[in-house]
Protein backbone atom coordinates (compact mmCIF):
# COMPACT_ATOMS: atom_id res chain seq x y z
CA UNK A 1 0.00 0.00 0.00
CA UNK A 2 2.96 2.24 0.60
CA UNK A 3 2.57 5.71 2.51
CA UNK A 4 0.50 8.21 0.99
CA UNK A 5 2.44 11.40 -0.28
CA UNK A 6 1.56 14.68 1.50
CA UNK A 7 -0.14 17.48 -0.67
CA UNK A 8 2.95 19.45 0.26
CA UNK A 9 5.13 17.21 -1.48
CA UNK A 10 6.09 18.43 -5.16
CA UNK A 11 7.90 15.01 -6.63
CA UNK A 12 9.73 12.61 -5.01
CA UNK A 13 13.71 12.78 -5.59
CA UNK A 14 15.14 9.32 -4.24
CA UNK A 15 12.50 6.27 -3.21
CA UNK A 16 13.13 3.99 -0.75
CA UNK A 17 14.86 1.12 -2.62
CA UNK A 18 17.20 4.14 -4.37
CA UNK A 19 17.98 5.40 -0.79
CA UNK A 20 18.50 1.85 0.54
CA UNK A 21 20.55 -0.02 -1.93
CA UNK A 22 23.15 3.43 -1.69
CA UNK A 23 23.35 3.20 2.28
CA UNK A 24 24.32 -0.69 1.77
CA UNK A 25 27.07 0.50 -0.56
CA UNK A 26 28.48 3.13 1.86
CA UNK A 27 28.18 0.71 4.77
CA UNK A 28 29.72 -1.71 2.32
CA UNK A 29 32.81 0.88 1.24
CA UNK A 30 33.06 1.97 5.21
CA UNK A 31 33.42 -1.82 6.45
CA UNK A 32 35.98 -2.39 4.24
CA UNK A 33 37.32 0.65 5.24
CA UNK A 34 37.37 -0.02 8.83
CA UNK A 35 38.13 -3.77 8.45
CA UNK A 36 39.95 -5.00 11.87
CA UNK A 37 38.81 -2.25 13.60
CA UNK A 38 38.00 -2.88 17.38
CA UNK A 39 34.38 -1.98 18.76
CA UNK A 40 35.65 0.55 21.09
CA UNK A 41 37.62 2.16 18.60
CA UNK A 42 34.89 3.03 15.74
CA UNK A 43 32.72 5.53 16.75
CA UNK A 44 29.42 7.13 14.52
CA UNK A 45 28.81 10.31 15.50
CA UNK A 46 24.73 11.11 14.50
CA UNK A 47 24.22 14.52 13.89
CA UNK A 48 20.64 15.54 15.67
CA UNK A 49 18.20 15.32 14.38
CA UNK A 50 18.37 15.25 11.06
CA UNK A 51 20.87 12.27 10.48
CA UNK A 52 18.44 9.70 13.10
CA UNK A 53 17.20 7.23 10.57
CA UNK A 54 19.97 7.22 8.26
CA UNK A 55 22.56 7.14 11.52
CA UNK A 56 19.72 3.90 12.37
CA UNK A 57 20.37 2.28 8.57
CA UNK A 58 23.68 2.68 7.87
CA UNK A 59 24.60 1.02 11.11
CA UNK A 60 22.22 -1.92 11.08
CA UNK A 61 24.03 -2.34 7.34
CA UNK A 62 27.79 -2.12 8.19
CA UNK A 63 29.99 -5.40 9.24
CA UNK A 64 32.55 -3.96 11.42
CA UNK A 65 31.95 -3.19 15.08
CA UNK A 66 31.55 -0.08 16.02
CA UNK A 67 29.21 2.42 19.09
CA UNK A 68 27.07 5.21 18.10
CA UNK A 69 26.85 8.31 19.89
CA UNK A 70 24.92 11.96 19.01
CA UNK A 71 25.42 15.51 19.27
CA UNK A 72 23.23 17.93 18.64
CA UNK A 73 23.65 21.82 16.76
CA UNK A 74 21.71 25.30 16.21
CA UNK A 75 22.48 27.21 13.79
CA UNK A 76 21.90 31.11 14.59
CA UNK A 77 18.64 31.50 12.25
CA UNK A 78 19.06 33.28 8.87
CA UNK A 79 22.51 34.64 9.93
CA UNK A 80 23.77 31.21 9.49
CA UNK A 81 23.76 31.38 5.78
CA UNK A 82 25.62 34.28 6.09
CA UNK A 83 28.13 34.30 8.24
CA UNK A 84 28.35 30.48 9.38
CA UNK A 85 27.45 30.78 13.17
CA UNK A 86 26.61 27.38 14.42
CA UNK A 87 25.75 26.37 18.36
CA UNK A 88 26.22 23.31 20.18
CA UNK A 89 23.41 21.85 21.66
CA UNK A 90 24.20 18.83 23.16
CA UNK A 91 27.54 17.00 22.97
CA UNK A 92 28.86 13.61 22.53
CA UNK A 93 28.90 11.47 25.57
CA UNK A 94 31.79 9.00 24.38
CA UNK A 95 35.11 10.59 24.67
CA UNK A 96 36.81 10.93 20.74
CA UNK A 97 40.09 10.97 21.90
CA UNK A 98 42.23 7.94 20.15
CA UNK A 99 38.89 6.95 18.27
CA UNK A 100 38.19 6.09 14.88
CA UNK A 101 35.30 9.16 14.23
CA UNK A 102 32.79 8.79 11.45
CA UNK A 103 30.66 12.26 11.65
CA UNK A 104 27.33 11.31 10.20
CA UNK A 105 25.00 14.08 9.20
CA UNK A 106 21.96 14.01 6.93
CA UNK A 107 23.06 16.62 4.37
CA UNK A 108 25.78 18.73 3.29
CA UNK A 109 24.00 22.30 2.18
CA UNK A 110 26.55 25.07 2.83
CA UNK A 111 29.00 23.33 4.89
CA UNK A 112 29.30 25.58 7.67
CA UNK A 113 27.74 22.70 9.95
CA UNK A 114 30.35 20.07 8.96
CA UNK A 115 33.39 22.67 8.90
CA UNK A 116 32.42 23.54 12.29
CA UNK A 117 31.54 19.58 13.35
CA UNK A 118 35.33 19.00 11.57
CA UNK A 119 37.30 21.38 13.73
CA UNK A 120 35.42 20.33 17.39
CA UNK A 121 35.93 16.70 16.94
CA UNK A 122 39.75 17.47 15.09
CA UNK A 123 40.36 18.71 18.50
CA UNK A 124 39.82 16.16 20.63
CA UNK A 125 42.36 14.25 19.26
CA UNK A 126 40.80 11.20 17.50
CA UNK A 127 42.48 8.06 16.02
CA UNK A 128 41.36 9.76 12.59
CA UNK A 129 38.44 11.36 11.33
CA UNK A 130 35.88 11.13 8.82
CA UNK A 131 32.51 12.76 7.07
CA UNK A 132 29.65 11.03 5.78
CA UNK A 133 26.39 12.90 4.58
CA UNK A 134 23.18 10.90 2.95
CA UNK A 135 22.94 14.45 0.76
CA UNK A 136 25.01 17.47 -1.03
CA UNK A 137 23.72 19.99 -2.35
CA UNK A 138 26.71 21.87 -4.54
CA UNK A 139 24.84 24.52 -5.51
CA UNK A 140 24.92 25.63 -2.03
CA UNK A 141 27.84 25.13 -0.71
CA UNK A 142 29.67 28.27 0.72
CA UNK A 143 32.39 26.26 2.69
CA UNK A 144 35.39 23.48 1.52
CA UNK A 145 34.59 20.93 3.86
CA UNK A 146 36.03 17.26 4.06
CA UNK A 147 33.60 15.11 2.63
CA UNK A 148 34.60 11.31 2.70
CA UNK A 149 31.37 9.50 2.24
CA UNK A 150 28.28 10.61 -0.03
CA UNK A 151 25.17 9.04 -0.90
CA UNK A 152 23.61 11.47 -3.20
CA UNK A 153 23.95 15.00 -4.73
CA UNK A 154 20.64 16.52 -5.62
CA UNK A 155 19.79 19.87 -6.83
CA UNK A 156 19.02 22.83 -4.21
CA UNK A 157 15.32 22.21 -3.60
CA UNK A 158 14.04 21.86 0.35
CA UNK A 159 14.11 18.48 0.83
CA UNK A 160 12.09 16.52 2.92
CA UNK A 161 11.61 12.70 4.52
CA UNK A 162 14.27 9.77 5.68
CA UNK A 163 15.23 12.27 8.54
CA UNK A 164 14.88 15.66 6.57
CA UNK A 165 11.85 18.22 8.11
CA UNK A 166 10.54 21.40 7.58
CA UNK A 167 9.12 22.58 10.54
CA UNK A 168 9.35 19.59 12.21
CA UNK A 169 7.32 17.92 9.69
CA UNK A 170 7.87 15.09 7.07
CA UNK A 171 10.94 13.48 9.14
CA UNK A 172 9.26 9.56 8.56
CA UNK A 173 8.57 9.93 4.89
CA UNK A 174 10.54 6.67 3.78
CA UNK A 175 11.37 8.79 0.37
CA UNK A 176 13.30 12.21 -0.17
CA UNK A 177 10.74 14.45 -1.48
CA UNK A 178 11.16 18.16 -2.82
CA UNK A 179 8.17 20.22 -1.09
CA UNK A 180 6.65 22.59 -3.06
CA UNK A 181 7.98 26.19 -2.98
CA UNK A 182 4.39 27.62 -1.86
CA UNK A 183 5.07 25.59 1.38
CA UNK A 184 8.32 27.19 2.49
CA UNK A 185 7.33 30.39 0.89
CA UNK A 186 5.29 31.85 3.03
Amino acid sequence: MGVPVPDSVDYILLDEATIRNRVQEMADQISADYHGIRNEDFLLVGVLKGSFIFLADLARCLTVPHRVDFIALSSYADKAEATGSVRLIMDTRADVAGRHVLIVEDILDTGYTLRYLYRLFGAREPASLRTAALLSKPDRHKVEVPLDYLGFSIPDAWVVGYGLDYADRFRTLPYIAALKPRVYQK
